[in-house]
């Protein structure tokens, strides 16, 4: 968590958070749609992500433009899963 702060508070520095998509031979998602434990990091602290699918700068993005930013990033054959589950937990976030 460190790291990722300090790096995002350096003149001229950006905190990069780069993962595969997915786990398990393609058949996990390690994007998710809710996260199920501790969070290491906090949402203000990432600047960028990337996987294997792409790059994306969240900093400065509402949680609706990120959350399709992390779907794009995420491998093809979970995308629609994803997309499903986002919008399953705004309508019930926001009745």
């Amino acid at each position: 968590m460190d790291y990722e702060r300090a790096a995002g508070q350096s003149p001229g520095g950006a905190s990069i958070i780069a993962f595969p998509s997915a786990a398990k031979g393609g058949t996990v998602s390690r994007i998710v749609a809710k996260l199920g434990g501790p969070v290491t990091t906090a949402r203000a602290d990432v600047d960028s992500i990337a996987t294997e699918h792409g790059a994306v700068r969240l900093r400065g993005m509402d949680l609706q433009q990120r959350v399709r930013a992390m779907i794009d990033l995420a491998a093809p054959s979970h995308r629609e899963a994803l997309a499903r589950a986002a919008r399953e937990l705004y309508a019930r976030d926001n009745p």
